[in-house]
This record gives structure tokens, sequence and C-alpha cells, in this order.
């Protein structure tokens, strides 16, 4: 349901990733040394983010990998939950995140944030060259950030670079970017983290064609039923990747890829939901959980009767029970939050949580105040990804706790393309998508399409919620302890208040069950498929 990004909205399967068993190596004293030499900015030890991947992994056979929906284009500036699979796999982004969430240099070998926070100078790697061959220079990274800078194009990249003013090339592996105001720190390596760069000859096809400079590289693509990555030879990572050939096949549903895994057909599920993930584990395979947690959100259309009626919205923050979404969608596996923020977000504030817990007759109170009859309560229909059994499930809950409150909708079920052209193009009352990036720096979280302050393909241009962007924009500017606590607190309440988005869980995206002799698990932050360490143990 959702990412994420990575947004994991663009699909509402729900999806935990793996945990990982591999050690990140990072010289952490260089880091540190790095970081007193350059005032605010840092100088990252070369390769931090190299595994140490035991030598018993083998990748002398293709890994089959089962995925519950196909992905939708190459574009790794499309942050759905179906590309997930292509994008880390493909491209590369500038900087990573260790485990302890500190950065670790990939395409940038350096970077130095100035002593005024105003602006950060990106150096690039030497010796990477695109899969055509070509090297990498600032002139991609030139290319790429027009490209995320660009409404029309920057998709899910296109609100990160909202504190970016503007750049410049200084040599062939050098660029400065100069941000409208002071910038914290962490929402500097944000960016960074985020950009995946794209070869400035095929930037703007990025959707039907790959040239990036990731590990793997497309063999073969059948659409709507598979794809075929092998290995690339000149990768930049020493003796990455270890799989020489990688095959994702498309099933229809849970059941039909668990039973490829336990027949041996397939090595591993990817993206899979969590009901059948613990039961594939207590069946002896591995189950893992990754660092990118992600919010399930029901997203509403502010735009469409009933929901431009403020305090009909307000009333759902009462008529959703989390708790049971939470057990019926995602077993379990999660945390109720009444806001889109997982709990390592410094906006977390748990006492929302209780403020807002399900209560029937609070939300009634806010029916009664919104002035609307039985009738147009009940004149909208909730959109469903029929494609994912879970999204149905957890639909049908709120179904029930609707008609409790005297609100009697139907479902809408809707899937494949169908259903994410209906949710990118606000064709929708409201619907259910999980949100990503919500473990970063707050105003992350308008990486997702109905977050956006500015181009909201939901809400429209400008966003009617003036209060939240004001809020988005207080959090961007804020440095102090007391200023920043206060930006924070004010996001919130805008967030509540505004009601176009009612947070329900967390949840770990991406689940991978895997076979026992499949090792080698990368973590990501974004809990991205990461296969450039994965092998096999026999």
């Amino acid at each position: 349901m959702g990412g994420y990004y990575n947004e994991r909205a663009l699909s509402a399967a729900q999806n935990e990733d793996r945990r990982l068993s591999v050690t990140h190596v990072m010289n952490r004293r260089t880091l540190l040394a790095g970081t007193a030499a350059l005032g605010l900015g840092a100088t990252l030890a070369p390769d931090a983010m190299a595994q140490a991947a035991a030598p018993a992994l083998k990748g002398g056979k293709p890994l089959r990998v089962a995925l519950l929906a196909d992905f939708v284009n190459y574009d790794p500036h499309q942050f759905s939950s179906q590309n997930a699979i292509v994008m880390r796999n493909l491209y590369d982004t500038l900087i990573e995140y260790d485990d302890a969430g500190k950065p670790v240099p990939a395409l940038a070998q350096s970077f130095q944030i100035a002593p005024d926070n105003m602006s950060v100078t990106i150096v690039l790697r030497q010796g990477v060259t695109f899969h055509s061959g070509a090297a990498l220079t600032s002139a991609d990274l030139d290319a790429t950030l027009k490209k995320a800078n660009d409404p029309k194009t920057g998709k899910n990249v296109f609100p990160t670079m909202a504190p970016v003013k503007d750049w410049m090339v200084v040599d062939d592996k050098t660029v400065r970017l100069n941000f409208k105001q002071k910038v914290p720190d962490k929402q500097v390596t944000d960016l960074l983290q985020f950009m995946f760069v794209i070869a400035k000859d095929t930037v703007d096809s990025a959707e039907t064609k790959v040239n990036g400079t990731g590990p793997f590289t497309v063999a073969e693509r059948v659409l709507g039923q598979r794809l075929r990555l092998a290995a690339n030879p000149k990768y930049w990572r020493a003796k990455q990747p270890i799989l020489s050939e990688v095959v994702f096949t498309v099933f229809s549903d849970n059941e039909s890829a668990a039973a490829a895994l336990e027949s041996k057909a397939v090595d591993m599920i990817f993206g899979g939901g969590a009901r059948q993930a613990v039961r594939l584990r207590t069946a002896g395979f591995q189950l893992h959980q990754g660092q990118g947690q992600l919010v399930q959100v029901l997203r509403i259309n502010t735009t469409r009767a009933p929901f431009d009626n403020e305090k009909f919205r307000q009333a759902f923050n009462y008529l959703i029970d989390r708790a049971a979404i939470l057990r019926v969608g995602y077993a379990g596996l999660g945390e109720v939050t009444a806001l889109p923020w997982a709990p390592a977000n410094p906006a977390a504030d748990r006492s929302y949580d209780k403020t807002y817990a399900f209560d029937i007759a609070k939300g009634q109170a806010l029916l009664k105040q919104s002035g609307l009859t039985a009738a147009q309560m009940s004149d909208w229909k909730l959109l469903v990804n029929g494609g994912d059994q879970d999204s149905v499930a957890i639909s049908q809950v709120v179904q029930n706790a609707l008609k409790r409150a005297g609100i009697d909708i139907q479902l809408e079920l809707k899937q494949g393309s169908e259903y994410v052209d209906a949710l990118l193009g606000g064709k929708f009352n409201a619907t259910f998508g999980g949100v990503g990036n919500v473990q970063k720096f707050p105003t992350r979280v308008t990486t997702n399409s109905i977050y956006r302050v500015v181009n909201n393909p939901v809400l429209g241009n400008p966003n009617p919620h003036k209060a939240y962007v004001e809020a988005i924009e207080r959090v961007n500017s804020a440095f102090g302890t007391a200023d920043i606590k206060a930006a924070y607190g004010a996001l919130n309440k805008a967030l509540v208040d505004s009601s176009f988005g009612i947070a329900t869980n967390t949840y770990d995206v991406f689940i991978t069950v895997a076979a026992k002799n499949v090792g080698g698990f990368t973590k990501d932050i974004d809990s991205l498929l990461v296969l450039r360490t994965v092998g096999f143990t026999s």
C-alpha cells in the first residue's frame, strides 16, 4: 500500500522489506575527519557501502524473483512500489545511508555543505561509466537536476528540489547547488540520497530507455510477465554484482507466488503480503524486514463532495479503526499512528494516537457539525486496489466502521494501471495508499503525491490547504531547538486540521521471503530492492 519511497501509494499492496545479514563497511574515523576538515560538510570514505559479502556467496545461476505486480516504467524518479525492483539495480544515487543513518558515498565521492548552509558542493566519483560505456560527468548530473527540477518531469523528486535556487557546473566532476535559504544538513543529505543520476542522452526518455550506472542492465522485458536483468560487467563497485542474472516473474496473487517458492520454482518473493510471509516464515523460509517504514494513509480528495466539507473530513480521524486495519492488513506487523510519520521521524508525536483513537461517538459529533445529510455523507465510493487482497480487506474494515457511524458507502475496485491512473490522476473520493520517506526529514513527505505542496495531482495547484503549505515552509526554515519543535508542532496540527490524509499505521515495506540458500541482502533506508550483494550459499 504505498511507496516510496519511495511512493508506496502507487500500489496498495502490503509489503515489507527484508532484515539483512550482511555488514556495511564504513570508515567512521575517515568520515569524522572529513567532517572536521570541511566544517559542515563531509568527505566520504571510498565505497563505504561495500559489503563484506560472505566468500561462499555464488552467482552462477539466475536468481528467480516472484513479484505481485509488474513495474510501472524505468524512470528512477517515479518512486512507485512496483518500481522498487529497478531503481537501485539499474541506477545509483549520489550518496546512500548506512544502517546508522550516516551518509556514505555512491556516485558522489564527497560533498561539502557550506558553513552558512546555503549551498552544497558535490564531487563525482572517478571511473564510473553508464551502461552505454560513457563516463559519468557533471553534464549528466546537470541534466538529471534539470529533469528533477521540472514539475512536468521531476515526478517524486521534484518536491525534494524545492529548497534549490539554482546550481553551477564547476568542472567536469564538480557541481554546486545553491539554496533559496538556509537548509538543515539532514535535508541536504536526503536530497543527495534521493537523486538517481540518469545519463544526459536518455534523461528525456527515462521511462522507456535505461542508461544508468547501476549493477545490472536490462536483458529482456515482457510486459506484464517478466523482466530479466544481466550483470553490468563494468560496474564501479568491486566484485559486484555477485549474480550474473536476475529474472523477475509477475504472479497474479500471493498464493500462487508462495506456491512457486515452496515448489522451488522461484528463489524469493519480493513485495508479498504480511500474512503469507508470516506463514512462510513458519514453514522455514527467510523473512526479511527493512528500515524504510511507510505509513498507510486514507488519501482524501478534498476537491470533491462530500470531502470538500472540513468537519466531515475531520470526523475520519475518529472513524478509522487503526488497530483493526493493522491486524487485518498487516498481520500486526507495525504500529498504529494518527500522523504520517514512522517512529524515527523527528516530527513523530505519539500523543496524537491517543487523542484520535477510534471513537464512533466523537466522529458522529463532527459529522453532525458538518451539516451534511445522511444521503450526502454516503454519496461517494472508496477506491480500492482490487488486485490486492489486503487492500480489499482493510477497505472492508473501514466500510463496516463507517456504516456504524451512519455512512453507507460502496467499494470501487480497480486493478493494475487503471487503479494507478485513478490514484495519480485524482480520480477518486478517497483511497488507501502508503506514503514513503516518513522516516527522514519531515518535509520529505511532500514527495508523495497527496502531500505535494506544488502541482499536487489530486488537490490541484495552488494547494488549497494554506496552513499545511505554510507549516511545510516553516519546517524547512527552522533552526534552533525551540523553533524546530514549534515548527513540527504546527505541521502536525495542520495535518490533522486539514485532514486530506488520515494516517492509520506504520508498516515495513517490501517484505522479502527467500529460500534458505539465498544470502547477502543489503539494507536500504527506503527498503528498495538491492541485489548487487545478493548471491547463493549453495
